[in-house]
């Protein structure tokens, strides 16, 4: 499985971060690696350099081998926060593709 992580210019793409990001996406989609090609992450900061309430935001899409893909989105105060809260939306949404793959 492979993981991708993009950020819009006005935030810092750490590496340490980036590095904390895969290793939170790798353990939480560990059972569905057999079915995951690929996730990718694309954080913005939806107000720019503007103080703002949940104005970052998280778009996680997973790709499923031979399904299209499946996005959601999050948005939260914080990068860490964004990006928990995507993790959490995919996995139930791979969950419910796969079961409807196995129930076939």
């Amino acid at each position: 499985m492979t993981i991708q992580i993009n950020t819009d210019k006005t935030l810092k793409g750490e590496k340490r971060r980036s590095d904390f990001f895969s290793s939170q996406i790798s353990e939480a989609l560990q059972r569905f690696e057999s079915h995951v090609t690929r996730i990718e992450v694309h954080l913005k900061d939806e107000n720019g350099s503007k103080d703002g309430f949940n104005n970052i935001s998280c778009l996680l899409e997973a790709r499923i081998e031979g399904r299209k893909p499946i996005a959601v989105t999050s948005q939260a105060n914080t990068m860490d926060i964004a990006v928990t809260s995507a993790i959490d939306k995919i996995k139930t949404a791979i969950e419910s593709v796969l079961g409807k793959i196995q129930k076939n």
